[in-house]
């Protein structure tokens, strides 16, 4: 079994595993279009093991974390990931201000904020643009919506940062309830306020018969910033 194009949230890998006993793992391949579709993999030996992890660079790409000045980041440190090699394409279609933005010293930038351990396996953290700043501290969406995908009464779930008077931004969850479940807004705060530090817990909770999402499966999360 293989999955495609971003992180594969755990709960989901769990429930996968558990109603397909007979596979032994799951092939994580992330990628983008603009890298011909892979630019890592995670092995199924790994997919427990390193269970958060999208894998090592495919065979044909050298792959690396930057900081915003493109220098590369030690094991650990959370920052953009590049890749480089015959598969990224040449550029945008008629585009070179976003081409420009995109590829550096032939490096594609691919706006998704991520993290390498000292074994070479890659982690993506977030969206760049999605990661929000509440009172100076750096909060990542998917790591909120890894909390409450393991809630037994919350089906589906988005997190967007919302301006915040005081903090700056702070931390809204869309939140698609079970059937015949009663969940309120304060009992998924108090969720996730057992699960993560005070700062990362929703600060606003909405509910919704369901989260829109892209074709391929991803929160269209400028409709969720857009609703007041």
């Amino acid at each position: 079994m293989t999955s495609g194009a971003d992180k594969l949230l755990m709960e989901t890998k769990r429930k996968i595993l558990s109603f397909f006993p007979g596979i032994r793992g799951i092939y994580n391949v992330y990628g983008l279009t603009e890298a011909t579709a892979t630019v890592t993999i995670l092995k199924a030996k790994d997919s427990l093991r390193k269970g958060d992890s999208v894998g090592k660079p495919a065979p044909f790409l050298q792959v690396r974390v930057v900081d915003d000045q493109d220098r590369p980041l030690p094991p650990g440190q959370v920052g953009e990931l590049a890749c480089k090699g015959p598969v990224v394409m040449q550029g945008y279609f008629r585009n070179p201000e976003a081409t420009r933005g995109a590829i550096r010293d032939g490096w594609l930038h691919t706006g998704d904020l991520a993290r390498m351990d000292e074994e070479g396996y890659f982690y993506i953290v977030d969206r760049k643009k999605d990661m929000l700043v509440s009172g100076g501290e750096n909060i990542y969406p998917r790591e909120v919506e890894e909390v409450l995908y393991t809630h037994p009464e919350i089906s589906d779930a988005a997190v967007v940062g919302m301006p915040d008077a005081t903090w700056g931004e702070c931390v809204k969850a869309f939140v698609v309830r079970k059937p015949g479940s009663r969940l309120d807004a304060e009992a998924v705060i108090e969720y996730c306020r057992t699960k993560l530090a005070s700062y990362k817990k929703p600060k606003t909770v909405e509910f919704l018969d369901v989260i829109p999402r892209s074709a391929s499966g991803k929160a269209l999360k400028n409709q969720l910033r857009d609703r007041k």
